[in-house]
Protein backbone atom coordinates (compact mmCIF):
# COMPACT_ATOMS: atom_id res chain seq x y z
CA UNK A 1 0.00 0.00 0.00
CA UNK A 2 1.49 3.88 -0.83
CA UNK A 3 0.12 6.59 0.78
CA UNK A 4 0.70 9.55 -0.48
CA UNK A 5 -0.85 12.83 -1.57
CA UNK A 6 2.01 13.88 -4.20
CA UNK A 7 -0.17 12.57 -7.59
CA UNK A 8 2.62 12.44 -9.48
CA UNK A 9 4.94 10.40 -7.06
CA UNK A 10 2.43 8.55 -6.13
CA UNK A 11 2.22 7.28 -9.95
CA UNK A 12 5.88 6.55 -10.02
CA UNK A 13 5.89 4.74 -6.83
CA UNK A 14 3.24 2.42 -7.77
CA UNK A 15 4.39 1.77 -11.42
CA UNK A 16 8.47 0.78 -9.91
CA UNK A 17 6.84 -1.40 -7.52
CA UNK A 18 4.69 -2.84 -10.44
CA UNK A 19 7.46 -3.30 -12.24
CA UNK A 20 8.98 -5.39 -9.68
CA UNK A 21 6.29 -7.54 -9.58
CA UNK A 22 4.00 -6.46 -6.49
CA UNK A 23 0.80 -5.84 -6.46
CA UNK A 24 -0.03 -2.11 -5.47
CA UNK A 25 -2.89 -0.43 -3.77
CA UNK A 26 -2.44 3.06 -3.88
CA UNK A 27 -4.56 5.64 -2.16
CA UNK A 28 -4.27 9.84 -1.83
CA UNK A 29 -5.00 10.46 1.62
CA UNK A 30 -4.58 8.80 5.39
CA UNK A 31 -8.45 8.16 5.46
CA UNK A 32 -8.39 6.50 2.06
CA UNK A 33 -5.93 4.46 3.25
CA UNK A 34 -7.77 3.39 6.64
CA UNK A 35 -10.81 2.91 4.99
CA UNK A 36 -9.01 0.50 2.50
CA UNK A 37 -7.40 -1.43 5.24
CA UNK A 38 -10.92 -1.95 7.14
CA UNK A 39 -12.16 -3.56 4.04
CA UNK A 40 -9.22 -5.62 3.12
CA UNK A 41 -9.35 -9.13 3.96
CA UNK A 42 -5.59 -9.48 4.15
CA UNK A 43 -3.46 -6.67 4.69
CA UNK A 44 -0.88 -5.26 2.78
CA UNK A 45 2.67 -6.60 2.78
CA UNK A 46 4.01 -3.22 3.51
CA UNK A 47 2.28 0.54 3.46
CA UNK A 48 4.66 3.31 2.17
CA UNK A 49 3.61 6.04 4.04
CA UNK A 50 3.82 9.77 3.55
CA UNK A 51 4.26 12.00 6.59
CA UNK A 52 2.50 15.23 5.50
CA UNK A 53 -1.00 13.99 4.19
CA UNK A 54 -3.59 16.56 3.59
CA UNK A 55 -6.01 15.11 5.73
CA UNK A 56 -3.86 13.80 8.69
CA UNK A 57 -0.02 13.23 9.58
CA UNK A 58 1.55 10.29 9.59
CA UNK A 59 1.80 10.45 13.46
CA UNK A 60 -2.52 10.17 12.94
CA UNK A 61 -1.86 6.93 10.50
CA UNK A 62 0.19 5.19 12.93
CA UNK A 63 -1.58 5.83 15.83
CA UNK A 64 -5.24 4.44 13.70
CA UNK A 65 -2.85 1.36 13.22
CA UNK A 66 -1.22 0.94 16.75
CA UNK A 67 -5.02 1.25 18.01
CA UNK A 68 -6.65 -1.34 15.37
CA UNK A 69 -6.22 -4.83 16.35
CA UNK A 70 -4.39 -6.82 13.59
CA UNK A 71 -3.00 -3.83 12.08
CA UNK A 72 0.12 -2.66 14.44
CA UNK A 73 2.52 -5.36 12.86
CA UNK A 74 2.09 -3.87 9.32
CA UNK A 75 5.53 -2.71 8.80
CA UNK A 76 5.40 0.67 7.59
CA UNK A 77 8.03 2.94 5.92
CA UNK A 78 7.41 6.77 6.68
CA UNK A 79 8.88 8.93 3.49
CA UNK A 80 9.08 12.54 4.70
CA UNK A 81 10.25 15.97 3.46
CA UNK A 82 11.54 16.82 6.39
CA UNK A 83 12.75 15.19 10.09
CA UNK A 84 13.27 16.45 13.17
CA UNK A 85 14.44 13.92 15.75
CA UNK A 86 11.48 14.07 18.03
CA UNK A 87 9.16 13.43 15.21
CA UNK A 88 11.47 9.92 13.71
CA UNK A 89 11.97 9.04 17.19
CA UNK A 90 7.51 9.56 17.72
CA UNK A 91 7.04 7.75 14.09
CA UNK A 92 10.02 5.14 15.20
CA UNK A 93 7.76 4.27 18.87
CA UNK A 94 4.41 3.94 17.01
CA UNK A 95 5.90 1.32 15.14
CA UNK A 96 7.51 2.54 11.90
CA UNK A 97 10.43 0.34 10.59
CA UNK A 98 11.70 3.08 8.76
CA UNK A 99 12.24 7.06 8.55
CA UNK A 100 13.58 8.09 5.04
CA UNK A 101 14.08 11.62 3.66
CA UNK A 102 12.89 12.25 0.75
CA UNK A 103 15.71 14.22 -0.50
CA UNK A 104 18.30 11.69 0.70
CA UNK A 105 16.65 8.55 -0.60
CA UNK A 106 16.19 7.67 -4.54
CA UNK A 107 13.07 6.32 -5.97
CA UNK A 108 14.76 3.33 -7.11
CA UNK A 109 16.56 3.05 -3.36
CA UNK A 110 13.73 3.45 -1.79
CA UNK A 111 11.37 0.95 -4.09
CA UNK A 112 14.15 -1.59 -3.22
CA UNK A 113 13.59 -1.47 0.73
CA UNK A 114 9.92 -1.71 0.34
CA UNK A 115 10.43 -4.59 -1.57
CA UNK A 116 12.80 -6.57 0.93
CA UNK A 117 10.39 -5.67 3.47
CA UNK A 118 7.75 -7.05 1.55
CA UNK A 119 9.46 -9.97 0.57
CA UNK A 120 10.57 -10.89 4.02
CA UNK A 121 7.03 -10.22 4.77
CA UNK A 122 5.90 -12.26 2.36
CA UNK A 123 8.27 -15.06 3.31
CA UNK A 124 7.65 -14.85 7.00
CA UNK A 125 3.68 -15.90 6.28
CA UNK A 126 4.49 -18.73 4.51
CA UNK A 127 6.39 -20.13 6.94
Amino acid sequence: MVVEDEELLLRAIVKKLELSGKQVISCTSGKQAVDYLESMAEKPDIVWLDFYLRDMTGLDFMNALKHKEGWADIPVIVVSNSASPDKVSKMMSLGAKKYILKAEARLDDLVEMVNEIADTKEEESKQ
